[in-house]
């Protein structure tokens, strides 16, 4: 075996050169540790900053939906509908036993229509809620969506509209309608409030 006295110089040096390239493994292995931490660190509060900056995007392009998506669609209005209708059928104002005999003989006597009612305003409620559904009056009135010559001969008093209002809004109680949608039906609903009550209105009028 060689001895270090009789080993060639460019021997020593190498042996020399060793433990000053393992020295700089440890620092090198740190510094890109340290790297490597931080960027991880850094990784996830840039991927949630742009999470949220993409909801806010999707927020303030995303339409709000319509009433009538809201409402949860034809069937949902369908069904309050129905039971609307219903109730108002035996309500002792404007059904069976009210004192406007009009409102009195079609609640007895014209029930066989009844379906028939039903399907017209459940096309009226999406139409007038933004459905996809168009409501068109079997008696038309000034608009498309008017309700003075479907309700002109029934004579219906502002006192008694009024209380097919509040049925309305018992029946979408009923379905636990939130107040927001509820309102907004009611507030549609009202809006025609004149035409209904215009044949009404017309006979009381002084001659």
């Amino acid at each position: 075996m060689q001895s270090l006295r009789s080993a060639s110089p460019h021997s020593v040096a190498r042996a020399n050169k060793v433990p000053s390239l393992l020295e700089s493994v440890p620092t090198f292995v740190t510094r890109r540790s340290a790297v490597a931490v931080l960027a991880l660190t850094a990784a996830p509060l840039s991927v949630l900053a742009a999470a949220d900056n993409a909801h806010a995007q999707v927020s303030q392009t995303m339409p709000e939906k319509s009433l009538y998506e809201r409402l949860g669609g034809v069937f949902a209005i369908a069904a309050v509908v129905d039971h609307f209708s219903d109730t108002v059928v035996k309500n002792p104002i404007v059904g069976q036993t009210s004192k406007n005999s009009q409102l009195r003989e079609w609640h007895t006597k014209n029930l066989g229509r009844l379906p028939g009612l039903k399907f017209m305003r459940t096309l009226w409620v999406c139409n007038v809620s933004g459905g996809p559904f168009r409501f068109e009056a079997t008696k038309p009135g000034k608009t498309p969506l008017g309700l003075e010559e479907a309700h002109r001969n029934l004579r219906i008093s502002p006192a008694e509209f009024d209380e097919v209002a509040a049925e309305l809004g018992r029946t979408l109680d009923y379905f636990k309608v939130p107040q927001r949608e509820k309102a907004e039906v009611l507030a549609a609903f009202t809006a025609h409030k004149d035409e209904v009550t215009a044949g009404y209105v017309a006979t009381t009028k002084p001659r």
